[in-house]
């Protein structure tokens, strides 16, 4: 099982589309275009945070258990880096204490029940790691509305959060193997010869895992 891991607009699942066809391996996507909370919470993200994170914490769950059926698959975002996100809506004011308690407490019990499947942890996480002004240019360039700062300039500030939240979390995840892959050296989107190169990142470190 390999995961990848990245801000908003680090382009996890073109990557996950690419290991998956590099390896020729199943890749379960995370649930965006067919989210019914998604551009609610981008509206109203005091009333529908912890509604989405609950949305969110379900189909990661359901996604890891449907990939642990197989013997080899790609996500292209997990359960493992969920939490990141709940909490900075604590700090900012949209989950309240309680509510945190609550999911951090489903998580955990998720978390156990991952202890009885064929293994609890990926193979190998890979983080794709972009620069801020990088990841306002994807988001930009892949044009959710609900997503555009133009829309509602508040939306920089949290951006900010959340790419600067990420190198601290990648520091501190110890669940399994990691790689970092430099995202904005390697445009593996729209260079060949860049994808490749990530690719061949990929290759050693499980090569290294075996």
């Amino acid at each position: 099982m390999l995961v990848l891991a990245g801000t908003i607009g680090a382009g996890k699942s073109s990557l996950a589309g690419i290991v998956g066809s590099h390896y020729g391996t199943d890749v379960f996507y995370e649930s965006v275009d067919d989210n019914p909370v998604l551009d609610l919470y981008y509206k109203d993200p005091k009333k529908y945070a912890f509604l989405l994170q609950i949305h969110f914490l379900n189909k990661r769950f359901e996604s890891i258990k449907k990939a642990y059926k197989h013997n080899n698959n790609v996500l292209d975002r997990s359960i493992f880096e969920d939490a990141l996100f709940l909490d900075l809506n604590v700090i900012n004011g949209n989950v309240t204490r309680t509510e945190q308690h609550i999911y951090h407490e489903l998580l955990n019990n998720m978390m156990e029940e991952l202890e009885g499947m064929p293994k609890k942890a990926p193979d190998l996480l890979i983080y794709i790691d972009v620069s801020f002004e990088k990841m306002l240019e994807r988001i930009k360039k892949r044009g959710r509305t609900f997503e555009q700062i133009e829309n509602d300039p508040s939306l920089y500030h949290y951006y900010q959060q959340v790419h600067d939240a990420y190198p601290r979390w990648f520091d501190e995840y110890h669940m399994s193997p990691k790689i970092r892959i430099d995202g904005d050296t390697y445009d593996f989107v729209n260079d060949d010869a860049a994808a490749d190169h990530v690719l061949a990142q990929i290759d050693d470190a499980l090569r290294d895992l075996r």
